[in-house]
Formats: structure tokens, sequence, C-alpha cells
């Protein structure tokens, strides 16, 4: 999978978590999750337990750790989808 259609996929997967829905439609690698978004700390948790639903990967707590942004949040998708192959 290539950046863009993890991009696209995740506002699927943030659009239940968060309250600021007209940034949503423009995040890019640089939107903060907490800041832009306005997604709590407790809702990360639900994406990324989304995030290894959808993806069929897992994600674990080093890596959880890594996602403050749209970008680190991409950049453990795709790690996380290599492993597995």
């Amino acid at each position: 999978m290539t950046r863009i259609e993890i991009l696209d996929e995740l506002k699927k997967v943030f659009a239940p978590y968060t309250t600021n829905k007209e940034m949503l439609n423009s995040i890019n690698d640089d939107t903060d999750l907490i800041r832009d978004l306005k997604i709590n700390s407790a809702n990360l948790v639900d994406i990324i337990i989304d995030a290894e639903a959808k993806y069929n990967i897992e994600i674990d707590y080093d890596s959880a750790d890594k996602i403050i942004n749209v970008g680190t949040c991409i950049d453990v998708i795709m790690e996380k989808l290599n492993q597995n192959k």
C-alpha cells in the first residue's frame, strides 16, 4: 500500500473520534492527532485497535508510543505491513 492509500483509509478510521471534522478533510503527515484533530488520548487507543484490525497487524507499545501525528501513524502501519510480508 502507498502512503496516500493509507492516508485515505485513516481518514475513515479517525472520523468517529475527531471533533474537528473540517480538519479531517485536509490532513497531512504533519497533522497532530491530539492538537489538530482534537482526538483525546483514550481514543488514540481505539484508533490503534481499529488500525490493527483494518490492516491485520499488531502495533506494540513502543510503536504505539511513536504515534503523535498522521505521518508517524502511517510510518508505523507501513512498517508493520512490511514485517508481515
